[in-house]
Parts: C-alpha cells; structure tokens; sequence
C-alpha cells in the first residue's frame, strides 16, 4: 500500500486513472478500449443496479433482454439514428473461422462463411426493439408498453478511460410506447427525475436537469432531457439521459395501434439510460489525495472493523467483541467487513481501506477491551473519536446518515461555488480559463453560434436547465436577442 496517488491539483487525469486501478476497481483488458470491472467495483456498480432497478420497477417497468446483434437493414431503418451511431459501430460479417492452411497453429476468417446481412453489434437496441414492439402493438389496449433492458453495448472509441469511456460498457436503456404524445412526453421527463433523485439520494452527487439543444440531442430524438454532474476538475460529466423520440422509430418500423375511435395511429415513444460512466462521476465528485470516499449508501462495506493484537490470544479476545459488534450492526443494516486477516498489518489495512472509500472504520485494541470502547475514524473528514462499545450501533447508524449529506453538501458547496454567470464572451474565455465550472449565458438559440463557441473554446452546451427563469438578454457571442441563460461547460 505503498503507492501514492498523483494529487488531482498536479495531473487530474492521472489521478483518476491510478485511482481506478489501485483501488481495484478496474483494469485495462487484453482488449483494446476495454476494461475488465474488478469485484470490488463491480459491487458498487451492483448497488447502483440494484437502487435503480427498484426504482424502474416502482414506476411499472418491467425488465427483458433483446439481442446483442442487429441486423444491418433493422439498424438503417431510422435513418438519424443511423447515421448518429454509424461510424462507432462495429460489424461482424462472418459466422466462422478456419485453419491457416499456411499455419496449422493460427486460425483465419473462413471466407465461405460470409454473412448474407452484416451485424452490427448493440450501440443501442432501438432498432431490434421497435422492430420486436410491431408484433407487440395492436390496439390501444396493448398499450403502454414499458420496458428496461440491462444489457452491455459497443461503441468503437479510438481515446479510452476506466469507466468514462470504453468500447464496451454496461448500461440499462428504457424503451417504451404510448398512445399520444403527452404520455411519452410525462414518461420521458419522469425518467429524467428517477435519474436526478438516484445520483442526487445515492451517490450524493448534485445534478443539473435540463434539455439538450439540438446539435447535442441523441441521434433520432426530437428533445433530450439530461442530467449534468460538475466534477472536481471543473468539467461537466453528462450522468443520464432520457430521450422523447417522438413517432420517429414507430414510423421507421412501422408500429401502429387501433385506437378507441378505430383509427390506426402510429405510438409515441421514449429510451433513457445511464452507464458505468456513473462510477465515474462517482469517483470524481468525492475522491481526494488518498483514495476513493464512498457515500454510505453505495459502499460495498459501510463498516470496516480491524484489530490492533500482539499474538493470537489477542487477536482470539479482540474478534469476540469485534463479531459481536458486527452482528449488532448487520442486524441494524449495516454492511460490515471484519478484517481478521493475519497476512497483513493494521496499518496496511487502514491505508487499504481509506484508498477504497469505506465510510467508517472501527478498531479495536486490547486497550478498548479493557475500557469498553472502540475507536472510530470517518473516511470523508478523516476524523477520529473514542465511542463505548454499548453506543457503537447508535452512533454508526447516525453517521451513515451524516457523512451521505455532508458529501452531498460538499459537492453541492463546490458547484454553486463554480457556477458563474458571465455577460459577454471575453467574461465567458476568461471565465473558462482560470476558473472553469459550469457557466450560466445567454445563447440566441441557433446553432451556427454553439458551434463557434465550441471550436474557439471547446466548451459545449450542457443543458438548457428547466428550472431557470426566463431571462431576456443578449446572446454572449453573436450579440443577438436571447429569451434565456444556458448552462456551458467543458465536459467528459
């Protein structure tokens, strides 16, 4: 447990790629642009499942499972979203391999196993899903039909990073339809709030909700609602999305419904998701110089216990208070690791465990034996204090609770700290400059101007936020009319 971190105020990038790896969460795979989820972080990650699976399911989604692969003609259907997804896709276009017949020991393309139709494999499942929704739709009565699928998907990326942006990646993706367009409209901002309350009451991450302009829509939608994190370097992190997709895909795959009235009418539809990028916002939203900090609510262990002993008949004493306090806390719902390995020390474990996030740690000597106490060391303050063994479930119970809002403080503190509102683009460069953070600016609503701000700053629009007020103005750039501020940022 040598190793030191680069510190975030000397390389921030490096920081985080070391961060990821030394505390074990994940690695770089044989695979290029590829990562391998370790099981320390692929607990997070369940945790995160698990809450917004619960959350899917209370809002009456229903989890199923469609193909890896989308045949290419299915996949062209829409054309946007095609043509939005086309050059990251990959493609298989054979079914089978063969011997070298120049070298027994290799293995080449069969070139008579040719695919009839290329496969792309799963960016996204629109296309196999609204292809599937055709057979599912008849009249009004088969609707709504609302689905989640917690799949894996492929999209080619030549510059990689641990959980930000891989080749491959984990996600969960919505789809759904409906009979008007109000439905899909309520449904697609409900999932935008299902995604802000999660990363706002689990990961005590602040979030940003807002609509996409249109240049930064997804491919096939006519409006992307989004949430947008600010991380510790400044820059913006988009944390979910939840798209309204209009009658584009019911269209394109031909879906229609019978109404009440006996009209045949094309349904509206909805996808939304979130990825493994989360862990990454997660990372960098709480983490300092010496590791990971987790909010309880996301920690595998929200409880450390490790004994300070000289021999085994200390550590035999030790572990008979320490398995006691264990069962108190699990009984309380608490998650608790007791670390009675004799294969390192206590000061190992401690740097371990503060290097892994864990919220609180407890240890306990031959000294708190004899005293009836324990000592208690919190991983986001890094403070100590002495507690009675009888008080211990109490306390730990309240400090659950206090270190999941002081994170969120904290990270709430920061962004109101580097949220600016700027009157003009030289206030905006310069702002972007020295301080970074999100900016808050009027934008006259046309494209031609995001995108000159994007080559001369490379700061995009994050989101057009729903709860600013409407604010007349002028645009920052083109010094044209702007009925309000947008929110601007660099970004992951």
């Amino acid at each position: 447990m040598s190793n030191k971190l680069t510190e975030r105020n000397k390389d921030y990038s490096k920081w985080y790629n070391e961060l990821v790896v030394q505390a074990d969460l994940a690695e770089n795979s044989a695979v290029r642009g590829c990562m391998v989820i370790k099981p320390y972080g692929y607990a997070i990650w369940e945790k995160m499942q698990a809450q917004l699976d619960k959350r899917f399911k209370e809002t009456g989604h229903q989890n199923a499972y469609f193909p890896l692969f989308v045949p290419k003609s299915l996949f062209e259907a829409e054309e946007k979203n095609a043509e939005g997804f086309a050059k990251e896709c990959a493609v298989v276009t054979h079914y089978r391999l063969k011997t070298d017949p120049n070298d027994k020991t290799k293995l080449v393309v069969d070139p008579e196993a040719k695919l009839e139709e290329e496969l792309v494999v799963r960016p996204t499942s629109e296309a196999i899903i609204w292809n599937t929704y055709r057979g599912w739709v008849q009249s009004y009565r088969d609707l709504p039909i609302l689905i989640n699928q917690w799949a894996n998907v492929v999209r080619w990326e030549m510059r990689t990073r641990l959980f930000l942006r891989t080749t491959e990646f984990l996600w969960q993706e919505g789809h759904t339809a409906h009979a008007t367009k109000q439905e899909a409209l309520i449904e697609a901002e409900k999932m935008n709030d299902v995604y802000a309350e999660f990363a706002e009451e689990f990961m005590a991450i602040p979030v940003v909700k807002g609509l996409k302009s249109e240049s930064e829509r997804f491919a096939g939608a006519e409006e992307t609602y989004c949430i947008e994190a600010l991380m510790q370097d400044g820059k913006a992190l988009q944390a979910g999305t939840s798209h309204f997709l209009g009658q584009n895909f019911a269209k394109a795959f031909d879906v229609k419904y019978a109404s009440k009235e006996g009209k045949l009418e094309h349904v509206w539809a909805t996808s939304w998701g979130v990825s493994t990028r989360l862990m990454g916002a997660l990372i960098m939203t709480h983490s300092d110089d010496k590791g990971l900090v987790l909010p309880p609510k996301l920690a595998p262990n929200q409880v450390v216990i490790v004994p300070i002993y000289k021999g085994e008949e200390q550590l035999k004493e030790i572990s008979i208070k320490a398995n006691e306090l264990a069962s108190e806390l699990r009984e309380a719902g608490i998650s608790v690791k007791f670390d009675d390995r004799d294969t390192h020390k206590p000061g190992w474990k401690f740097a371990q465990y503060e290097l892994q996030g864990v919220p609180l740690r407890i240890a306990i000597g031959p000294k708190d034996l004899e005293k009836g106490t324990v000592e208690l060391a919190r991983r986001d303050t890094l403070t100590k204090e002495f507690v009675n063994q009888t008080e211990v479930v109490e306390k730990v119970k309240g400090l659950m609770i206090e270190i999941q809002e002081t994170l969120f403080q904290k990270a709430l503190d920061f962004r109101s700290e580097h949220t600016t509102k700027v009157e003009s683009f030289e206030e905006f460069k310069s702002v972007l400059k020295t301080k970074g953070g999100f900016i808050l600016a009027h934008w006259d609503g046309t494209a031609e101007t995001e995108t000159k701000i994007k080559e001369l700053t490379k700061a995009t629009i994050r989101c057009i936020p729903l709860d600013a007020d409407k604010e007349e103005g002028i645009c920052v750039f083109s010094g044209n009319p702007s009925s309000q501020r947008v929110l601007f940022a660099k970004a992951y």
